[in-house]
């Protein structure tokens, strides 16, 4: 069984390829950085006895998911699991933010995981039992001043999950959306965010190792979402009852006040 994992250099993709491959899964790794990546696929090798291969890609360029889904196909007849986990967030208001590097994380977050499980679908439907983790953020349950276009393309791939989960309902493929709040990893300094905020996210951040605890024990029991932690629960089922006014007056006073 092989499990594909998209920017699993770091975070909370390194920390879903460590565990899927305790869990028995060989892995086939993707991102930029093939030096982390050679790295990974050793450490995986040494503590589990799994065979790990690699591809370094820069995952927003044109064609990626084409040559991702290629190079998938030619390593291996039982792709079991798809993570679509590669993405980031910027930090900031709308019209102040480059249009050039907003448009190129939209391409990240949102047009590789809808092209790449298309491509891979039927490679996943030929293997008796196959899962697919979009990994998203407590983001897509509201919209975020200052992390407008972030939180959209995760409320994209929230909805996109459960709506490809409905249609694939009666097949042997399971959709699961992973929406983990703040987490340890270099998504704060990715986005451009301050030594204020995070020092503010730090203080209910999860570990990528709790997170991916969580996103597969939830992904192999077939859940339609996983959103790991108490806190982050609260907060994500609270949007759906307090009114949305509110709840972006809430997040524009974290995230604003440090802009």
């Amino acid at each position: 069984m092989y499990a594909l994992v998209t920017g699993a250099s770091r975070g909370i993709g390194r920390a879903l390829a460590l565990l899927l491959a305790r869990r028995g899964y060989d892995l086939l790794l993707v991102a930029r950085s093939e030096d982390q990546l050679t790295a990974l696929a050793q450490e995986i090798g040494t503590l589990h006895q799994r065979q790990a291969r690699v591809l370094a890609l820069d995952l927003a360029a044109p064609g990626a998911a084409e040559t991702v889904a290629a190079w998938a196909r030619q390593q291996t007849d039982q792709l079991t699991v798809l993570v679509n986990n590669a993405g980031y967030g910027l930090w900031g208001r709308f019209e102040a933010l480059s249009l050039a590097e907003q448009q190129n994380m939209l391409q990240l977050n949102m047009a590789l995981p809808v092209a790449l499980t298309h491509l891979l679908l039927p490679a996943l439907h030929q293997v008796p039992r196959a899962y697919v983790l979009n990994v998203a953020s407590t983001a897509a349950y509201q919209a975020v001043p200052s992390l407008a276009l972030y939180a959209a393309s995760k409320a994209f791939l929230l909805s996109f999950s459960r709506g490809l989960r409905y249609e694939l309902k009666a097949t042997n493929v399971s959709v699961t959306c992973l929406s983990p709040g703040a987490t340890t990893t270099s998504f704060a300094d990715r986005a451009g965010m301050g030594a204020e905020l995070q020092a503010t996210a730090n203080k209910v951040s999860m570990t990528a190792e709790a997170v991916a605890e969580a996103a597969v024990a939830g992904l192999l029991a077939g859940e339609a979402e996983v959103v790991p932690g108490v806190l982050n629960k609260v907060s994500a089922g609270l949007t759906s009852f307090v009114p949305k006014g509110i709840v972006e007056k809430i997040a524009a006073g974290i995230y604003e006040k440090y802009l």
